[in-house]
Order: C-alpha cells, then structure tokens, then sequence
C-alpha cells in the first residue's frame, strides 16, 4: 500500500478509521436518545423530530416481525422514491433484524421479477405511485404483503413549496387490493418490535449491480461494510448535529444511501427531501432550510447552474457541494465555485464498496479526478494483459481492497469468485475501470475494462438490456451500444435485426422497453439492420459497432 497520497491528508483527519461496533440502526437510536426533539426530517413543511422518526422505525418493525412475518435474516425489498417513508422503512427493515434490499423506484416488471426471485424477499415497501408495478407481482404470487405508502401523509398541503402534483394527487384510500397494506394502518398497529439482536457482522444490506453476465447480482454489505463508509464520509468532510443536508441523491443508490441518509443520521444532522428532482424546488429548498450540504449527481449541477433565474435565489449557506458516479464538466464546476464559492469535491466508488473508496482532499481537491484512497484503502493499478502492478501515470485496471470492500454477490458464488481475488495477503475487487495515479496518489479514471454505459451517472450494462429485449416477439438480435448525448453523457442504442416477417417500429421498441425496465436502461435511439457483424466464433463484434457509432459524431 502507497502512502504517497498522505501528503495531501486532510488536517486532523486520522489515517485508520475507528468504528463504532454498532449496527446501523443503533446510529439512529444514539442520535434519538440524544436530541429526540432535534429535527430529523424537513419535507415540504412537515417536520419529524428524531424522537418521533425513532418511535415509526419501531412500530414498523413491530408489524413487519409480527404481522408479516419478517425474522431475523429475511429479505426485505424496499421500491420507493425519496420520502420520510423511505428512511423509516430503511431503519425499520435493520430494527427487525432484517436485510434492505433496496429498488430503483424506475425498475419496471421484468427487473421487479428478478430482485423478487434472486433475493428470496417476500415482503415488499414501496410508494404508492408504483403499486401498478407491483400488483402483477402479488397477482403471481412472487409476493404475498406489499406495505404502501402515500408520500403526501408526511407533508403539509398547505405548504408553499409542494409535492409533485402526481404526488400531491395521491390518497391512501385509493389503495386497494389483496395483500396490500396502507402505510398508516402498519404504523398504527402499536406491535412492540422484538429486541434488536443483529450484530455488525450480520447482512444490512444487498443493493444490485448488474454486469457483463446480463443480470443483476445482489451486493453483500454487513452492517459494518455499510459503517465503514457512513462514518468514514463524515469524517472526512466532518459533519455536525447543525448541519442540514439537501437529501435529492436516490436513496436507493449507495451514494445517496450513505451521503444523504446514513450520515447526517449517524451525526444528528437534518434531512431536507426532495422526491423528484426539480432545480428551482431545490434552490428553494436551500434558500429556505439554510441547507449546509449538497451531495449531487453531475446533471443535477448542471441543471441548477443553467436555470435562468438562479441568482434570485440565497445559496450562501452551503458549506459542502459535492458527488459521484460521472465526472463533473470543468466549465460546470467553475461556475459553481463563482456561485458559491465551493469547489465541487468529486469521489469514487461502487455498490460492490458501498459507496465511496476515493474522495478528493477538502483543501486540494482536483476536477474530473477520482481522488485519493481514503481510511485503510489500499488501491493500486493492474497491467491488463499480465496483472503486474504499474506505477505512476501507467494505465491499467484499478483495484481496490478495503474495508468497505463487500462479502460477494447474493448466491452467486461464481460471480464472487471473478470479482474478488488475493493479493499480498488482501482481499482486492476488481473494479473494471481503466486509470492511472500520479505522483502525490490522485486516481483519475481514463476508459473500461468491461462493457458498460454511463447515462447521467446510471450505470447500464449492455448485456443485462440485451437479456431483456431479446424477449421481444418482434426481435431475433439485439446488440447495444452507447451513442454520445450532450445532456447525459452516454445514453442507450439498440442495433436490432428483426425475425422474418416482423417490421416493428422505433417507437414501438422503445414502448415495450419502458415496460420491461427502468426508464435510464431503455434505448433511445433504434437502427434496424439485416445482420450484426459476428467473429468466426459467433460472437457479435460490439466494439465494431461503437467504434462505427464514435466515428459518426
């Protein structure tokens, strides 16, 4: 391991990180027992002290073990937008000894199937907006309880700034169904949870990640793994009980799971939540709350930055802008830092890490730079073609061992087994990105080892679109490719040759798509062609195809 990136350390932050032996539930119960009347979530006009988000957490749990029939080690899935619901569910599945599985609120039918089957989980909760998903799944017995919950009961309608008006639309007595159960009737069965006996070694939670193999693989993290980067986050931007954090991140992703959730909660910090990203509500939301701290995606900033009356509104009270999953534009950043006169702290990492392993130095942070490894990380760059370490400016695969490095796939022992690999007497994971260091321990990311689209920070992965549309009846080859997108980067293009006697349109393509799976997966753009070029093997020549789609920007 390198210290070479110790010389530009933050001041007074310790090289080894010390955890609290705790699970991530007990965060929450310290920072309850602490302040209960101290705000915990601020959401449009509605606010929750932490004794009374605490109180909810314990009697969702309390139905989930006793009237669910949730025990120790089950899988729990939670398919919800950001909302005060969220984070109780969250805290609540951990308080019932049981594993979150969380859901992009965009998974549509085809993927909602998969989490149910590979994962095991029987139970599901999930925003109201998405029951039209998730009936189907109850109708074919992949689930026997789904709790519902309807965002607006956690709102104020007479608020200035509202809801969505979908949202706002909402009412909980409109839900309906076998196997469905309203939010507020869970909540109100008053059912005292069992005693909390999970231990930080125990599963917390299993995000997805997909891949080459065409199906998304269920990340092991133990509370501690999920401890690791909560606390170490806010110790390395330190966070205090004062600090009010803007919570717009998904906090399905790890990203905004840890950044927007878990660590403002485990200091005591206030939740401002934003259901839907919209750039006018956010500025509003900073302005009002005196938001401290900002965790963004790069076409978030890009967005507020953009908005022509942005200047009217009061951003002086952030203290902390930053984010991941996609390089944040030069040009974009400058503009930032003359708005707020923050630089944009940019960091790295993966739903196999739990989020971030590498964050740029609070006091020298670079842009489009991964920056450095932090607490106990030990990173180094691989040859390619023979594994041999590479030294300084040399590009080859980057590898990470750490300690927020996860158990393995859900299951999958031979997809583990690829992934993860023993060097010098550590556990590293293979990260499929290509990049480099330099002199001082900056990491900065060049291209791919694997297969892989980047559409606003959504990380796609050809072969899993592949695997679905070829369940298309029109479709007897697909092959997808990125094409350039001035707004999110990369966005997704499907070549198809149609079966014989189908003339399916681009349009109708794309319909089906949005059916079958998240919205960001779905092409936008569509070629037909008669044949995909294939090697003597067989096999479909992706790369000449991407190769053929840069040369035609």
């Amino acid at each position: 391991m390198s210290d070479r990136h110790f010389s530009v350390w933050p001041e007074g932050v310790p090289h080894h990180l010390e955890l609290p032996d705790q699970t991530i539930f007990q965060n929450l119960l310290n920072s309850a027992t602490q302040a209960p009347d101290h705000p915990a979530i601020l959401y449009h006009g509605a606010q929750m002290s932490y004794g009374q988000l605490l109180a909810q957490v314990e009697s969702l749990a309390g139905f989930l073990q006793h009237h669910a029939g949730v025990q120790k080690g089950d899988r729990v899935l939670l398919y919800m937008q950001n909302a005060p619901q969220f984070v109780i569910a969250y805290y609540a599945i951990l308080r019932a000894d049981a594993v979150v599985v969380p859901v992009n609120p965009m998974s549509r039918h085809a993927e909602l199937i998969h989490y149910t089957e590979d994962s095991g989980a029987r139970i599901m909760i999930a925003g109201q907006e998405l029951l039209s998903q998730v009936s189907p799944l109850l109708d074919e017995d992949h689930l026997q309880c789904v709790i519902a919950a309807t965002y607006s009961e956690q709102a104020n309608p007479d608020y200035d700034i509202p809801l969505p008006q979908a949202l706002a639309q909402l009412r909980a007595s409109q839900i309906k169904g076998a196997g469905i159960v309203r939010w507020a009737d869970a909540v109100a069965s008053q059912c005292p949870p069992d005693p909390h006996t999970a231990q930080p070694d125990d599963l917390a939670v299993i995000p997805y990640s997909s891949g080459t193999t065409g199906h998304p693989k269920g990340c092991m993290h133990s509370h501690r793994t999920v401890q690791v980067t909560c606390v170490g986050g806010v110790a390395w931007n330190p966070m205090t009980r004062q600090d009010i954090s803007l919570s717009v991140l998904p906090l399905f992703h790890v990203t905004g799971m840890q950044a927007a959730m878990n660590g403002p909660i485990f200091s005591g910090g206030t939740l401002v939540i934003m259901t839907r990203w919209d750039r006018s509500t956010a500025a509003r939301l900073i302005e009002r709350h005196r938001v401290t701290r900002w965790r963004s995606i790069s076409t978030m900033a890009i967005d507020l930055v953009n908005a022509p009356d942005l200047t009217r509104y009061d951003l002086s009270s952030l203290q902390a802008i930053g984010g991941g999953g996609a390089a944040m534009p030069k040009a974009i950043a400058t503009r930032l830092k003359t708005l707020t006169g923050l630089d944009y702290i940019e960091g790295y990492g993966m739903s196999e890490t739990m989020a971030a392993t590498h964050i740029n130095p609070t006091h020298a942070p670079r842009r489009q730079c991964l920056g450095v490894p932090v607490f106990d990380v030990d990173c180094r760059v691989l040859s390619v073609s023979d594994g041999t370490q590479l030294g300084p400016h040399e590009v080859g695969e980057i590898v990470t061992s750490g300690p927020q490095v996860f158990l393995g796939y859900w299951r999958n022992p031979g997809a583990t087994n690829e992934a993860l690999f023993e060097m010098e007497g550590k556990t590293f994971i293979r990260t499929g990105d290509l990049g480099y260091y330099d002199e001082t321990g900056y990491f900065y990311m060049v291209d791919r080892v694997k297969r892989m689209i980047n559409a606003s920070g959504f990380k796609i992965w050809p072969a899993e679109v592949e695997n679905m549309m070829h369940k298309h009846p029109s479709i007897a080859e697909v092959c997808i490719i990125a094409t350039p997108d001035q707004r999110r980067g990369e966005s997704v293009k499907a070549v198809i040759v149609p079966k014989p006697g189908q003339a399916p349109t681009p349009q109708e393509i794309i319909d089906w798509c949005h059916a079958e799976m998240a919205a960001y997966k779905c092409p936008r753009v569509i070629e037909f062609t008669p044949e995909l070029p294939k090697s003597g093997s067989g096999k479909v020549l992706w790369r000449e195809l991407q190769s053929r789609e840069n040369a035609n920007v």
